[in-house]
């Protein structure tokens, strides 16, 4: 009996020792994080995040640094802080920027937490923009797959219903769009727009290219892009759009009904074409009038519309060189890959008294309201049904946005984003707005655009105008 008490006691031994040389056995201890972390952004989004994060670790400081992006005012100061005494650690980068800094020197390689993307099961378009060259350099706590959102009253005046799935096959793709785009116009006595302006468009058309904007060096001027400017003239000139500038009173008067023509009649949109953010961010926000009128909400529906597309999004990563590399890693982590905090982010844990709770110098207005949606189809899968009777399921009549959106996340396809992207559709902003305005022809637009682009990147091979 001794003898074999005695083998098992040495089997035991081996065994422990064994689990051990492996990393098993007990649970490793959480790590207890201290030191002082830089963070840069161009948003208060990432400050929630940063005092939560403290709250996890309470001998963590973050110094948090908000600069606008007014005229690239952002991207400029922290490309020449990089390297100097004054660098930040962690940066947010926008996805207008996000591709350029990643396949730049600027950003530590952070593929040691890809991982963790595949546990999560991370949207793979999410993972692919903070790639570049099988390097990973930024991680988004969003993804950002875009919607088709429309007026459900109108729906019914113009169309016969306000039905989800028959409304989705008369804006099923861009030929039934147009034909729809008609109806509501003839509904009214020229007071009905499909959309507040053609612009909101651009970004459906730029997701569905076969190739990026450069090739081997080479400008691509995919037909897809050609086939927007065509569509985005027709809508203009068949009056399908009211004209008014994105991100301008009059583009956000048409989400309340308060939207005037220089008479002052009243004109009606029925759709706008907005991601994920756009619906807690933009059109709720905005659906109320600011004379305290009653409002559009809770006559808003959601589909996929026409086209698959994404917009927007905001990454982070570390930037090369950084002292506190390993704390900012950590931070990165909890920021875009740890499920407690996208599933609070998303679900509105992020009071202001939560916030204040761990730092009573939070401002009045910090805080994070339920909505958002986050990169990690784990969270998204355990957290939708809690959306059925939220405030936003009432704003859209009942229909839940975030089953929606989970539907389109992962059709989104994130190859085709470039370093040069930002640059070369802001030089296209102004010569189609000349032309849908008539103040310049299609050939001279095309011309424009493309001595724009030549001046931006002299050593790019820029192909022949589409049109001459």
């Amino acid at each position: 009996m001794k003898k074999k008490l005695s083998v098992l006691f040495a089997l035991l031994i081996i065994a422990s020792m064994i689990l051990s040389a492996c990393g098993g056995g007990a649970p490793a201890q959480p790590k207890e994080l201290k030191g002082t972390l830089n963070v840069w952004s161009f948003t208060n989004e990432i400050k929630t995040m940063a005092i939560a994060f403290q709250g996890k670790h309470p001998d963590v400081k973050v110094v948090y640094t908000m600069i606008p992006m007014t005229n690239g005012e952002y991207q400029t100061k922290v490309k020449a802080a990089a390297g100097t005494s004054d660098s930040p650690d962690v940066v947010a980068l926008e996805a207008a920027f996000v591709k350029e800094w990643v396949e730049s020197d600027l950003l530590a390689n952070l593929n040691d937490l890809v991982p963790l993307t595949k546990d999560l099961k991370t949207y793979p378009a999410v993972v692919q923009v903070g790639t570049y060259d099988g390097v990973t350099k930024g991680f988004s706590y969003q993804a950002t797959p875009g919607a088709f959102f429309y007026r459900r009253s109108i729906a019914k005046e113009c169309l016969g219903t306000d039905d989800l799935d028959k409304v989705q096959a008369m804006v099923a793709d861009m030929d039934k769009f147009v034909e729809t785009a008609a109806k509501i116009k003839a509904c009214g006595t020229g007071d009905y727009y499909t959309v507040g302006t053609g612009g909101e468009m651009f970004l459906p058309f730029l997701s569905n290219r076969s190739q990026p904007w450069i090739v081997d060096n080479t400008l691509v001027i995919d037909p897809k892009i050609v086939e927007y400017v065509h569509f985005a003239k027709m809508m203009r000139d068949n009056g399908y759009e009211s004209g008014a500038t994105q991100w301008t009173e009059g583009w956000f008067a048409g989400m309340n009904d308060t939207l005037k023509d220089a008479n002052g009649t009243p004109k009606k949109v029925f759709s706008y074409f907005l991601p994920t953010w756009g619906l807690p961010y933009v059109l709720s926000p905005n659906s109320t009038p600011k004379d305290g009128g009653a409002g559009t909400g809770g006559d808003w529906a959601m589909i996929n519309g026409p086209m698959a597309y994404q917009w927007g999004g905001t990454w982070v990563g570390v930037l090369e060189g950084s002292p506190n590399s390993e704390l900012a890693k950590e931070f990165v982590k909890f920021v875009a890959l740890d499920e407690e905090n996208l599933t609070n982010w998303a679900t509105g844990v992020y009071t202001n008294e939560y916030l204040k709770a761990i730092d009573p110098t939070t401002p009045d207005d910090q805080q994070q309201a339920a909505g958002d949606f986050v990169s990690s189809q784990v969270v998204v899968e355990k957290i939708t049904k809690s959306f059925d009777k939220s405030t936003l399921a009432d704003f859209l009549g009942g229909e839940n946005s975030y089953g929606a959106f989970a539907k389109a996340a992962p059709s989104v396809n994130g190859a085709l984003l470039t370093g040069s992207d930002d640059a070369i559709q802001r030089a296209l902003n102004d010569p189609l707005a000349a032309y849908l305005s008539g103040t310049m022809t299609e050939a001279e637009m095309w011309a424009a655009w493309l001595d724009a682009v030549r001046s931006e990147f002299p050593d790019l091979t820029i192909p022949e105008a589409p049109v001459k």
